[in-house]
């Protein structure tokens, strides 16, 4: 019953347009009266004990370093970079969008910061070469969700302390599948271009490129470095945030000297703004899992998939549908810290491996992002290019096919997760 009674609550209130977190608090006061237990301090006391975890502090570092990078001018040289590897085939900008997403990824950890940073700057040189404006939106957008899955990825920080697993392990195990769907979205563009008949080509100089590849360096070493220092164990996924920020504002400060010192509390300011609404999102979160848990809708939930326990890919079926659902009409935060502590015991019930369900989760729900009708990364494309969210939204489709059927390969092929983990964990 209380299953229905939440299921309800979403299914009303996040229409409305009322903000997130505010649904999960009246969701929580809900729930707790339909028990006859409702106690506001308790509701309250979990949102501060929710937000009070040491994981989580990675989450203001990296969004600050991504702020420090995108007003610094890094994003833009990381689009040159790519158009110097990319540009000089036909539709290189396509390319350069993706394998652009790819190397922010490694910096961001935010398909929102991605689409956004990238976006402002693709968007109007791809319309100015003559592409398709709704298919460069949904190629951006596409490719921006690959940032959560390669690391630093917010959403397994949330996923790891929520659940209890390794945030250094989901960070190793996202790296294989975030460059296949790099891959995977370079497949579809070829044969995108091979329609719609794109031909511009970039060339440069040696002078030129040299001078790109100098400015690259700096921008390209950071990935490397936070991945190799969280693989090692030099730092922790929190110090790795710490280091980035640092390293951005130092970088972006006397090597770029694109950003003053005059610019600096606006820009924290506006990270600081973004890490409140995440955690104001995690205590709401904490309290709706605290009420859900004394409320039996694990036990419920869990009675539910023991129907298909014994067998592994019809259980992970079941699930990636759900969340597939539940990803059209709620962002990934709440959707992570509220389902996945429901769902991992069963998970672990049924032998799965739960790093390998973490970036199967983490995937299902980021493509969420390009699924109407909460869509975040559609309104962004949708915002920046002043086109109408339903243009953005049919230029996305053949690559949202695409991610999808990658999501569903993960699911009946668990190697394509497992295998680049083990080489990489060594």
């Amino acid at each position: 019953m209380q299953l229905l009674i939440f299921i309800a609550i979403l299914a009303i209130m996040l229409p409305l347009g009322i903000p997130i977190a505010f649904v999960l608090m009246a969701a929580a006061a809900i729930l707790l009266n339909s028990i006859g237990a409702f106690n506001a301090f308790s509701i309250a006391q979990n949102m501060v004990t929710g937000t009070d975890n040491y994981a989580l502090m990675a989450i203001p570092f990296f969004m600050l370093a991504g702020e420090l990078m995108s007003n610094g001018g890094l994003a833009r040289r990381l689009v040159n970079f790519a158009d110097l590897i990319v540009g000089r085939f036909h539709g290189g900008l396509g390319y350069v969008v993706i394998i652009a997403s790819v190397i922010f990824a490694g910096l961001s950890g935010s398909a929102v910061a991605d689409a956004a940073a990238l976006g402002g700057i693709l968007i109007p040189m791809m319309t100015k070469a003559g592409y398709n404006t709704d298919r460069s939106c949904g190629l951006i957008a596409t490719s921006s969700i690959i940032a959560p899955i390669i690391p630093p990825s917010v959403p397994m920080i949330l996923l790891a302390s929520s659940v209890g697993i390794s945030t250094t392990k989901l960070f190793m195990a996202g790296i294989g599948p975030g460059v296949l769907m790099g891959i995977v979205l370079m497949f579809v563009w070829f044969f995108t271009v091979k329609k719609d008949g794109y031909n511009d080509k970039t060339y440069y100089t040696k002078q030129e490129a040299i001078t790109i590849l100098k400015d690259s360096v700096p921008a390209l070493v950071l990935p490397f470095i936070i991945v190799f220092g969280i693989r090692f164990g030099i730092f922790t996924p929190t110090e790795a945030g710490s280091f980035a920020a640092i390293y951005a504002l130092l970088i972006c400060l006397l090597y770029y000297k694109e950003l003053k010192l005059s610019d600096l509390p606006r820009i924290i300011i506006s990270s600081a703004k973004t890490t409140a609404v995440v955690m104001f999102i995690v205590a709401g979160a904490s309290a709706v899992g605290y009420v859900i848990t004394i409320a039996g809708l694990p036990t419920q939930l869990a009675g539910v998939l023991e129907n298909f326990i014994h067998s592994k890919i019809l259980l992970l079926l079941v699930i990636n549908a759900f969340f597939f659902l539940m990803g059209m009409i709620m962002d990934t935060t709440p959707n992570i810290l509220i389902f996945a502590p429901v769902v991992y015991p069963v998970i672990q019930m049924a032998g799965i491996d739960p790093i390998y369900f973490g970036v199967i989760m983490v995937l299902n729900l980021c493509i969420g992002l390009v699924t109407p009708p909460v869509g975040t990364v559609l309104f962004v494309s949708s915002g920046i290019s002043g086109r109408p969210l339903s243009g953005v939204i049919k230029g996305a489709l053949p690559f949202l096919a695409a991610e999808i059927g990658l999501l569903i390969a993960f699911i009946f092929v668990p190697q394509l997760i497992t295998v680049p983990f083990g080489w990489i964990m060594g």
